[in-house]
């Protein structure tokens, strides 16, 4: 299922969302220009799981060094149906959610998000030694705290049915569920299987899970601390 738009009109100019997708843009135009080089990239500053369990990683980069690549890899992406289905998601759902929690609140939110991920990318694939990038964690987390604050608001989406594609009006709670559920069980999968590479579909649960979760405190302490706009 592919997201066109929601039908939810966010009340504020979500800026920080729009400088996420500018940055992650600028960063995979520097990526198409290296060529070859690439890969180099991805080992320097995407997340090798296998590195943080090595005392000799630690010891050459030290504790900023090697913590880097938590939030470097979130601005990286492994090809073009890669970074523009980020950006898409990213696009159609963050507004509300940056509109929600205000604009600082949302960058450090979106941070935690990727961090989260990578964390239970890392538990999960510990002696993988392939560079985990992209925004996908993070963007899970905001795809988390939307179906928190609006499981009720319309999604337009493309739904494949057989060779065609049928343009739909459902309920983000539908949607987003059926998002992660696809998630979930891919991940089981790849655990049974042992898969190696590929989508890192913990890195999506680990990040919806913890938007999820922050959002969901977030609204047990009442509106008046939910709502901020800068």
């Amino acid at each position: 299922m592919i997201p066109l738009k929601d039908l939810n009109r966010s009340q504020t100019v979500p800026v920080v969302n729009v400088a996420l997708i500018v940055l992650n843009g600028l960063v995979f135009i520097y990526q198409l220009s290296l060529g070859r080089q690439l890969g180099k990239l991805f080992y320097a500053f995407g997340v090798v799981p296998s590195y943080f369990f090595n005392g000799h990683y630690w010891e050459y980069l030290g504790l900023a060094g090697g913590l880097l690549p938590l939030f470097s890899s979130m601005f990286l992406h492994g090809g073009w149906l890669h970074f523009l289905g980020n950006m898409l998601y990213l696009w159609v759902f963050g507004d509300n959610v940056e509109d929600r929690l205000g604009h600082f609140r949302y960058l450090i939110f979106y941070l935690f998000c990727g961090l989260a991920a990578a964390f239970l990318h890392i538990l999960t694939n510990p002696s993988s030694r392939l560079p985990t990038v992209g925004a996908s964690g993070a963007i899970a987390g905001v795809l988390g705290a939307y179906l928190v604050f609006f499981p009720r608001a319309r999604v337009l989406t493309l739904v494949p049915i057989l060779f065609f594609f049928q343009l739909m009006e459902l309920p983000a709670l539908i949607f987003l569920g059926f998002w992660f559920v696809i998630q979930f069980f891919s991940g089981a999968l790849s655990l049974a299987s042992q898969q190696v590479g590929g989508t890192a579909w913990w890195a999506h649960i680990g990040g919806f899970a913890a938007g999820a979760i922050y959002v969901w405190r977030l609204k047990r302490k009442g509106p008046k601390r939910v709502v901020y706009h800068d």
